[in-house]
């Protein structure tokens, strides 16, 4: 019965831990989110809390996906647990750093599975994660756009709120 269980599941136990701990990075960057939205909506920056309540939703949904991917392959996905998380910002500009630093992390746990994959030499599963390399290219994109915004359009109330605007009107283009 062990055997058939194994030919069964598609996934190593190592790319299965592996794509766990990317569930729970995923969860982990959604919670961030979550804080950064509630940061925005405490100090007034309504457009900006919208945006990161989407990104969070974005980031779960991304943790929903890698979860079922697992499932799909035969192994167990972990329901991730969540530490604590980043609260407070000195700026929205400084909540917009820590985007693009979450962003920029996450894509090099990314780009490190994808390698943790090949090695491993599940193909499968590294087709799969192409999906997630093409949206962190994206993802990282427009929170460096992001940033670029306060140089372009200061930091004073008017300028802070036609960034709120832009931000949410960003896409990448190929």
């Amino acid at each position: 019965m062990k055997d058939l269980l194994s030919i069964e599941k598609s996934l190593t136990e190592d790319v299965e831990l592996a794509l766990n701990k990317q569930i729970a990075m995923e969860a982990g960057a959604s919670a961030s989110y979550l804080a950064m939205a509630s940061w925005c909506m405490a100090n007034g920056f309504d457009l900006a809390y919208e945006y990161f309540i989407k990104q969070s939703d974005e980031e779960r949904e991304h943790m929903k996906k890698l979860f079922r991917y697992v499932n799909n392959m035969g192994g167990l996905a972990h329901s991730p647990q969540v530490g604590k998380v980043r609260e407070d910002f000195d700026s929205l500009r400084e909540v917009y750093e820590y985007m693009l630093s979450q962003e920029i992390a996450v894509t090099q746990a990314i780009n490190n599975l994808v390698d943790f994959c090949m090695k491993h030499k599940d193909y499968s599963t590294v087709e799969y994660l192409n999906w997630f390399v093409k949206e962190q290219r994206e993802e990282v994109f427009i929170s460096r756009r992001a940033l670029k915004l306060f140089d372009l359009m200061g930091q004073d109330g008017l300028g802070l709120y036609e960034i709120e605007k832009a931000v949410t009107q960003l896409k990448f283009k190929e």
